[in-house]
């Protein structure tokens, strides 16, 4: 998994579409997701339509410490990415403090997600090494004013692995990532099919994975906010 380069998150913002394409790309990620992996702990993203009652929230969590959340709400758009191994890291320094400029600029909106327990360690640390966001009515995703790595340092494109699948944006990305992780062959045209949101059929889920029943995803679905077939 993974583009060839390593990019900043400067460059993922340039990269990312509109809101609704990253809304609607996100949900697709999870409704394969919920068909390859009926066992919600093993999912590697997910999307959740009822995150608060005017939140919906896209996020990614591959088990190995690695995590990112985007919410999507009237305001706009704030996301969240962490890797453990960035030198980034709030944990670089006893105590943990925040890469300097990560957050700086975060209109008044979003502020109340940057401090939510949900984004943050036990004692209120958020957990990031990007960050990222896009009000409504902007023309443009943007970020804070970072401070630059000190010298020798080295992100290995932290940003952009994190997010490679959503900025990769085809189906054919999202079955390359799918086949690594799952170790499972992938329908492409299961995938297409499901990119360009069209409701569920019951041979679209069996060429993903045949021991799972149509009717079964009806909550997965739900929560998703994916259509089922009228």
């Amino acid at each position: 998994m993974g583009l060839d380069v390593a990019v900043s998150v400067d460059e993922v913002i340039r990269r990312l579409p509109g809101i609704s394409i990253v809304r609607n790309r996100s949900r697709a990620m999870a409704v394969v997701d919920a068909i390859m992996s009926p066992d919600w702990e093993s999912r590697f993203y997910s999307f959740d339509a009822r995150w608060s009652p005017t939140e919906e929230m896209a996020s990614m969590r591959d088990g190995c410490g690695n995590d990112y959340s985007i919410v999507f709400s009237p305001a706009g758009v704030y996301a969240r990415g962490f890797d453990h191994e960035s030198p980034m890291s709030p944990y670089r320094l006893t105590p943990p403090a925040p890469w300097p400029g990560l957050f700086d600029g975060i209109p008044e909106a979003f502020l109340p997600q940057v401090t939510d327990p949900a984004f943050c360690d036990i004692d209120g640390m958020p957990r990031a090494t990007v960050c990222f966001w896009r009000e409504a009515a902007d023309a443009e995703w943007k970020c804070g004013a970072i401070d630059a790595l000190p010298e020798g340092a080295k992100d290995d494109g932290s940003a952009e692995w994190l997010f490679d699948v959503l900025l990769g944006g085809r189906p054919e990305t999202y079955r390359q990532f799918a086949e690594e992780y799952y170790e499972a062959a992938v329908n492409l045209e299961a995938v297409r099919h499901i990119y360009a949101l069209r409701p569920l059929t019951h041979s679209v889920v069996s060429s993903l994975n045949p021991g799972v029943d149509l009717a079964g995803l009806e909550k997965d679905m739900a929560q998703i906010g994916y259509p089922l077939p009228g």
